[in-house]
C-alpha cells in the first residue's frame, strides 16, 4: 500500500514498525459546538484508509481523540479558550458543553456515517496527570521555560524543528504567528498555560508551576504515547494542522524520547461552500441535519465525498449533492438487484468482470486513497450489471460484491431490504395480466405499485423492480 508521506513530500510504500500491525493517530474533534460538514470530511477519508488497511491484511489499533480542553480560539495560543467559549455561549458549563457535544458527534459519526468506530477515543480531560508529568520530562530535559501566562517549549533547543511543514525558522519575525509575549522564539509554544485570576474557568487543574490547563498540542502526544507507544505508523489530520499544531507534536515528542514520532504524516484537503470557505460569518457551515432536511441521504454526501481525492480541495453545492443522490440511487438499484429472481448460471464474461473489479478497486484505495478511481470502476460494473438481460444472474452474484464495497466504502448497500411479500404477489398478478393482455388491469397494478414507491420495467423474460428512491 501507498501513501503520501506529508514528512517526505513523496508517495511512499507503507512500512510498518510491527509486521501486519499499523499503529494509527487520528486528531479528533474539539467538542465545543455542533460539528458541520467540513469536520466530516477528513473523518470519511479516514475512516476509509483504516479499512484499506484491513482489506490489505493489516491489523489497525486506531486512535481518535476528543479534545474536551486546551484548544483555545487561535491555534498558536492566543484567544479564548473554545471549551470556555462554548460553555459561555450556552449558558452552561465547560463539562456539560463537552457531554453534549461529544454524544453528537458520536451519534452523527457511527450511526448517521456509519464511520468505523477507532479501538479508543480518549479524552484530554482524562489524562491531565500523564500531560503534567510528560511537560515534568520536558523540563528536566532542559527544553522548557517559565513566563508569565505558562511554561513553554523552547524550539531553538530542537535542531529540526519545523520539518513536516518545511518552515522557515530564520525568516520568522514575533508577530509573524503571534505576538510577542515574553517567548524567546516565535515559534516557541505553551505546554501548561496559567489560569487567569480574573477568568472563571471550570477546566483547571494544580500543578507544580500553577493552576492552569494543557496546552491544545499536547494532549495528542501524551495519549498517542500512553496507547500506541513512544512511535506510531501513521498520524492524520486535515492540512491546516501541519504548520503548528502537528508541528509542535512532533517538537515536543521526538525532544522528550529521542525517537521518530510517526513514519507517515496524512493530511487531508478542505472542502469549500459554493467555492468559498466555511464560516460562521457567510451561515455556509452545512451540518448533516441540513442535508437530511433537504432530502438526502447521508450516502450520498460520503459518495460526494469520496469522488474527490483527499488531498485535493473539494466543492459543496446543492447541485453537486443532487448528482451525488443520483449516482447512489443508481448503485442502491443495482444493489436491489440481488434480490430478484436468481439463477445458477454464472456467465463467465461476468465472473471475470466482478474479480477484475474487486482487484481495480482495492488496487485504486490502495495507491494513495484514490477513491475517485475505485468509483469509477464500480461504476462500469454497474452499469454494465444494469443493462444485461440474462435472467436473474445478477441476485445470485451481487450480494458478496457489495458486501466487498461496504467493507471497503461503507456505502451500506448490502443490507438494502427486500421488497414485501404483498409487493411481489402485485408484481406476479401484473405478469399474469400481461400474458392475458389485460392492459388496463397491468396499468391499474402498475400505478398501485407506483404508489408504494416501486417501478417496475418489462424485459424480454421478466419484469424488473425498481425503488424511486
Amino acid at each position: 500500500m501507498k501513501l503520501y508521506n506529508t514528512l517526505t513530500r513523496k508517495t511512499e510504500e507503507l512500512t510498518t514498525l510491527e509486521p501486519n500491525k499499523v499503529k494509527l493517530y487520528a486528531c479528533g474533534l474539539t467538542v465545543y459546538s455542533q460539528p458541520h460538514i467540513g469536520n466530516w470530511v477528513a473523518y470519511i477519508y479516514w475512516d476509509t484508509l483504516v479499512r484499506t488497511l484491513r482489506a490489505s491484511g493489516y491489523e489497525v489499533d486506531h486512535i481518535q481523540n476528543i479534545t474536551d480542553v486546551g484548544h483555545l480560539t487561535s491555534d498558536e495560543d492566543a484567544g479564548e479558550d473554545k471549551m470556555l467559549k462554548g460553555a459561555l455561549k450556552e449558558g452552561t458549563t465547560a463539562w456539560k458543553v463537552a457531554e453534549k457535544y461529544i454524544k453528537i458527534a458520536d451519534h452523527e459519526a457511527y450511526e448517521l456515517l456509519g464511520l468505523t468506530r477507532p479501538s479508543n477515543m480518549p479524552r484530554a480531560t482524562e489524562y491531565i496527570d500523564q500531560q503534567i508529568a510528560f511537560v515534568e520530562e520536558l523540563e528536566q530535559k532542559g527544553y522548557t521555560y517559565v513566563i508569565a501566562d505558562g511554561v513553554y517549549f523552547d524550539t531553538s533547543k530542537l535542531r529540526d524543528y519545523g520539518k513536516l511543514a518545511k518552515l522557515d525558522i530564520k525568516g520568522l519575525q514575533f508577530g509573524a504567528r503571534v505576538e510577542d509575549t515574553g517567548k524567546k522564539n516565535p515559534t516557541d509554544f505553551a505546554l501548561w498555560k496559567f489560569s487567569d485570576p480574573k477568568e472563571k474557568r471550570d477546566m483547571q487543574w494544580d500543578s507544580k508551576w500553577g493552576i492552569g490547563f494543557p496546552g491544545w498540542h499536547l494532549e495528542c502526544s501524551v495519549m498517542s504515547r500512553e496507547l500506541l507507544g513512544d512511535q506510531i505508523d501513521i498520524h492524520t489530520g486535515g492540512i491546516d494542522h501541519i504548520p503548528v499544531h502537528h508541528t509542535n507534536e512532533i517538537a515536543q515528542t521526538e525532544a522528550l524520547t529521542g525517537k521518530q514520532f510517526s513514519k507517515f504524516w496524512v493530511h487531508a484537503n478542505h472542502i469549500k461552500v459554493n467555492g468559498t470557505k466555511i464560516s460562521k460569518s457567510l451561515e455556509n457551515g452545512f451540518t448533516l441535519q441540513d442535508i437530511l432536511d433537504k432530502g438526502y441521504d447521508l450516502e450520498a454526501f460520503k459518495l460526494m465525498v469520496l469522488s474527490k481525492h483527499y488531498r485535493t480541495e473539494g466543492n459543496f453545492t446543492w447541485e453537486i449533492m443532487d448528482a451525488a443522490q443520483n449516482r447512489l440511487n443508481e448503485l442502491r438499484a443495482w444493489a436491489d438487484l440481488r434480490h430478484q429472481p436468481s439463477t445458477d448460471v454464472m456467465p463467465p464474461e461476468l465472473d471475470e468482470l466482478f474479480k477484475s473489479t474487486r482487484q481495480e478497486m482495492l488496487t485504486a484505495v490502495q495507491d494513495d486513497l484514490n477513491t475517485p478511481l475505485a468509483l469509477a470502476s464500480l461504476g462500469k460494473l454497474v452499469s454494465y450489471m444494469t443493462n444485461i438481460s440474462i435472467p436473474g444472474v445478477e441476485g445470485k452474484y451481487t450480494k458478496g460484491m457489495l458486501g466487498f464495497i461496504d467493507s471497503l466504502l461503507g456505502l451500506n448497500l448490502n443490507n438494502r431490504p427486500d421488497i414485501t411479500d404483498q409487493q411481489k404477489q402485485l408484481i406476479k398478478q401484473r405478469e399474469t395480466a400481461r400474458l392475458e393482455k389485460d392492459w388496463q388491469k397491468s396499468d391499474e397494478l402498475r400505478t398501485e405499485l407506483a404508489s408504494q414507491g416501486l417501478s417496475v420495467n418489462d424485459l424480454n423474460n421478466r419484469t424488473q423492480w425498481r425503488r424511486e428512491s
